[in-house]
Formats: C-alpha cells, sequence, structure tokens
C-alpha cells in the first residue's frame, strides 16, 4: 500500500523533467524541420528507461550512498591522519567520476570523430578513453581534497577561483597554438560540466561537511559552495595535460594510420553511431561504473576506519537500488536521450541547407532557418535547466542567504537564462564555425572581473550555479545534439556547447547580484536623503 505512491512521486519527479525536454524535441522534428521519427517505439522504450532508471537511481543515491559518505566524513578525521583523509577523497574523485551517468555519453561519443580532421580528438576518446576518465576523476579527487581542506580552513572561494581559472586558460591558449589539438578544447571545457553531476557533488559534499563538522568547523550556510567550481575546472586542466602528452608521444599522421588499419568489423560498428551497443553491454557498463564505487567505500568503512553500518539493511537495499538504476539509465540513455538528440541534431541542418536524410530541404530561407536553430536552442536551455530539480535547492539556499530579498525566482530565471543563452551560442559555434577559444577567453575574463566587484556570497551561489545546470538528462541530451548537428554541417567537431552553457549562468548570476547591490545602495541613498530632507 505504501510503496505504490512512495516509488509514484519519485517516478514522476524524473517524468516531469524529461517528459517536456523529450516533447519538445519530437514536435520540433516533426512539426518545423518535417522529418519522421526513426524508430520510435525504441526511443518510447529507451525514454521511459532513462526516467525509470533515473529515478532508482536517484533514490539509489539519497537512501544508500549519500549517507554512507556522510558516515564516512564523520569516522575519516577521528581515526585518520589529514593525509590518509585526502587520499581516501581523491580516490573517491576517481570512483563517482566513473559512476556519473553523462560519463559514459561521453565516452561513447569517440565513434562520431573524423580522424583526419580531428586526429588527437579521436585518439582520446577512442585508444585513450580509460586515461581520459581516470584523469577527469583525478581532477575531481584533487577538488574534493581542496573543498575540504577549505572547509576545515575556512577559505575565501575568490583567491581560489582565480587561482584555478587563470593557469586553464593559459593552458588552453598553450593547446591552441597547436592546430592539430585545437579540437581537444572543446572536449576538454566540456568535461568540466560531465563530471559535476547528481553522483561526484552529493557524495563529495556529504563527505567534505562532515570532516569539517568533525574537525570542529561546523558549516555555515555557504559550506557547500566552492567544490563544485573546483570540479569543474579542473577536470579541464587534466583533459588539455593528457593532450599535450599525447601529441608529444604520436604524430597526426601516426593516428591517421592506425585508424585507417583497423579492421572492417570495427569500422562497420564504428559508422553505426552512438546508439550501437545492445542492453547488454549497457548493463554491464552500468555495473561497472558504480561497484567499485560501492566496494571502495565498503573497504574504507570495514577495513581503514573498522567500523560498521548502523542500518546494514536499508544501506544495503540503497546500493542494490543505485546499481540497478545505473544499469537501466544507460540502456534508456543509448537507445533514448542520445537516440533522440542525434536524430534532432542531425535534422536541424535541414531549415536552412540541404541535406541527404530530407529531400524538401531547406525547408526555410537561410536567415529564417539559423534564426530557427538558434531559437530553438535557446528555448530547449531554458526548459532544461528550470526543469532540474538541483536548481530549485539552489534558489531556496540563496533566498534564505539572503533573508528574501533575491528571490528563488529571480536566481532560477537568471540561471536559465544564462543557460539558453549559452547552448544558443554553442550552436551558433558549430554552425558558423567559430573558434570556441574566441569564445571562451572573452566571457571568462567577464566572469573574473564580475567576481572581483562582487561579494563572496554572490561568487559562490554564481559559480556553483555552472554544475546544477548540467544534469543527467540534459548533459547526455545536448552532447548528442551537438554532436548529431556538428555532423550534419560537416563541424570539426560538435563539442563546446556544454562549456558555452557552464558559463552563461556565471555571468548571468554575478550580473543579477551586482545589480541586486547597486539597487540596495541607491535605495539607501535614497532612503538617507529622504530623512536629511525631512529634518530640514
Amino acid at each position: 500500500m505504501l510503496i505504490a505512491p512512495y516509488s509514484g512521486v519519485r517516478f514522476f519527479a524524473q517524468l516531469r523533467a524529461v517528459l517536456p525536454l523529450a516533447a519538445y524535441l519530437i514536435a520540433f522534428q516533426l512539426l518545423i524541420l518535417r522529418q519522421p521519427l526513426d524508430a520510435a517505439l525504441t526511443l518510447s522504450a529507451g525514454l521511459f528507461a532513462v526516467v525509470f532508471g533515473l529515478a532508482l537511481f536517484m533514490e539509489g543515491l539519497n537512501v544508500g550512498l549519500m549517507p554512507f559518505g556522510t558516515l564516512i566524513g564523520d569516522r575519516l578525521p577521528r581515526r585518520a591522519s589529514m593525509p590518509v583523509m585526502l587520499s581516501i577523497i581523491a580516490v573517491l574523485g576517481v570512483g563517482v567520476t566513473f559512476a556519473e551517468p553523462a560519463i559514459g555519453a561521453l565516452q561513447a561519443f569517440g565513434v562520431s570523430v573524423d580522424v583526419t580532421r580531428a586526429p588527437y580528438l579521436y585518439e582520446l576518446l577512442n585508444n585513450w578513453t580509460l586515461p581520459l576518465v581516470l584523469l577527469v576523476g583525478l581532477g575531481v579527487g584533487l577538488a574534493a581534497m581542496l573543498g575540504t581542506v577549505r572547509f576545515v580552513y575556512g577559505w575565501s572561494l575568490k583567491p581560489v577561483i582565480f587561482l584555478t581559472v587563470l593557469p586553464t586558460i593559459c593552458v588552453t591558449l598553450i593547446v591552441y597554438a597547436n592546430p592539430d589539438l585545437r579540437a581537444i578544447i572543446g572536449l576538454a571545457w566540456d568535461c568540466g560540466a560531465v563530471t559535476t553531476g547528481p553522483v561526484t557533488v552529493p557524495l563529495v559534499l556529504s563527505i567534505g561537511i562532515g570532516i569539517a563538522n568533525s574537525a570542529g568547523k561546523p558549516g555555515s550556510s555557504l559550506s557547500g559552495f566552492g567544490v563544485v567550481t573546483l570540479a569543474s575546472l579542473l577536470p579541464i586542466l587534466a583533459v588539455l595535460g593528457l593532450a599535450l602528452f599525447v601529441a608529444e608521444i604520436r604524430s597526426p599522421d601516426e593516428i591517421i594510420a592506425a585508424a585507417k588499419a583497423m579492421p572492417a568489423a570495427s569500422t562497420a560498428a564504428q559508422a553505426r553511431g552512438f546508439w550501437s551497443t545492445s542492453p547488454v553491454q549497457e548493463v554491464v557498463l552500468g555495473v561497472r561504473a558504480i561497484l567499485p564505487l560501492v566496494v571502495f567505500l565498503l573497504f574504507v568503512l570495514f577495513v581503514l576506519l573498522r567500523d560498521r553500518l548502523a542500518n546494514r539493511v536499508f544501506t544495503t537495499y540503497g546500493l542494490v537500488l543505485a546499481v540497478i538504476g545505473m544499469c537501466i539509465f544507460n540502456i534508456g540513455l543509448t537507445f533514448g536521450l542520445g537516440a533522440i538528440g542525434g536524430q534532432t541534431g542531425a535534422a536541424l541542418p535541414a531549415a536552412f541547407m540541404q541535406i541527404d536524410t530530407n529531400a524538401a530541404s531547406p525547408l526555410y530561407d537561410m536567415r529564417l532557418g539559423l534564426v530557427l536553430v538558434i531559437s530553438f536552442a535557446w528555448v530547449l536551455g531554458l526548459g532544461a535547466t528550470l526543469a532540474e530539480p538541483a536548481l530549485n535547492a539552489l534558489g531556496l539556499t540563496v533566498q534564505n542567504l539572503t533573508n528574501g530579498a533575491f528571490r528563488k525566482s529571480m536566481l532560477m530565471y537568471s540561471v536559465a537564462l544564462g543557460v539558453a543563452s549559452g547552448i544558443a551560442l554553442g550552436i551558433a559555434k558549430i554552425l558558423f564555425g567559430l573558434n570556441l577559444i574566441y569564445l571562451l577567453v572573452p566571457l571568462y575574463t567577464l566572469a573574473l572581473v564580475l567576481t572581483f566587484f562582487s561579494t563572496e556570497e554572490f561568487v559562490c551561489v554564481a559559480w556553483d550555479s555552472a554544475g546544477v545546470t548540467t544534469g543527467p538528462v540534459t548533459v547526455p541530451l545536448v552532447l548528442a545534439m551537438g554532436l548529431g548537428l556538428g555532423k550534419a554541417v560537416s563541424a570539426v567537431e560538435g563539442f563546446g556547447i556544454l562549456s558555452m552553457a557552464s558559463i552563461g549562468p556565471i555571468i548571468a548570476v554575478l550580473g543579477m547580484g551586482l545589480f541586486f547591490r547597486f539597487r540596495q545602495g541607491s535605495d539607501s541613498e535614497a532612503e538617507v536623503e529622504a530623512s536629511l530632507e525631512g529634518a530640514h
């Protein structure tokens, strides 16, 4: 009797996030692009698997993994030295990265890269996949370590941002100086968005705050901010560093020759694209993603800390749900979200240019078609962001921080508008063949200037707001759409949209915060002047 409503609430919460986006994509493809859906039944089953798997996974996360993390965070300072604690957190960073639902989507897109146009991008996504994910995980682990130290010592986030962003931009410029490596930049900056998902953020935060509380530094309302920012930026540096290393040991000609020498069967498998794997393979990937993380947490608790679970049955139930949910979600990601995103992305160019799959293309005048495509991306970004449950929670936090002066709705719409504008800008980057560096450097420079003039509270909220917008539904959908569009318009690569979706809300929230502060200052000055006039 109780299980049905309990499960139904969680299922419908995920359904509300997925269904409107899927309906919007399908309606746009059918009505505006006049392109029929391929394998509609499979798509429907895949979308249902996304909703059902994500509901199970999030429930398992809340019931099993999160309490596990809090328990370990509470016990670690009492039974381990600071170096041991930080080492455990670093290893945990790798584990949570593998467990992120969106990381599997990133790995799967290697098959769509043209090796002759982007040899190093092809090499990283096809032959260096494991080192790539490991280094991204190490970036997350280092971020968790720095975040924990920051919790314990109460460091300000502002200098940490400057000390992280400036080197990241410098290394990006070094990579850009090598024409063969330029295609890596979009992948690297998109990796920052992929890592701040529903596993990494809550689990790392629960351990970090637990350590801070045990160390006698009880968390304030800002305790949780900062880790998400670092977990977005440090993986970017890791991927760029890997690209520079690969460029030292392999030439583009060697990569292209090796790719052309691949067996015909392997080449045929690549040609089938993103959704070419079988459900059994996706189940194996799901187990491989979440199980090592669970085993590591059990090892830390039972062996290193010599402790036990307070409620073994309930925690086991949560962990089993997380594994099953991840497996089902992976199947839905491949056959549902990835497929529909790829279809829509491939069909978008029909609005303004001739494509083989649509005999009636181009459907509209060039200018009108481009406006329609960019507007479509803007609305998609707005709707996807407002559907993210984490944004609601962030809005409530900010409303409480400002005693209701900065309302939840103000934050939600400023973040959503920032993401929408960023995604539209990312789509424009692919359509017009813009170099991502020309967008990243000015926008991050603007963000740093706004950071300098902003208060600590708004800096914390703004830089972490980018992480809450890149959820397990938005990331695979936007990645698939961007790469499908990139392939259709013969772009070198379709990465970079997520990086634009991350910087957009940072600028929007910082700008809103400065406006809010300026307005408060003007109101105060007006009150002082009015009181002086009254005295006269």
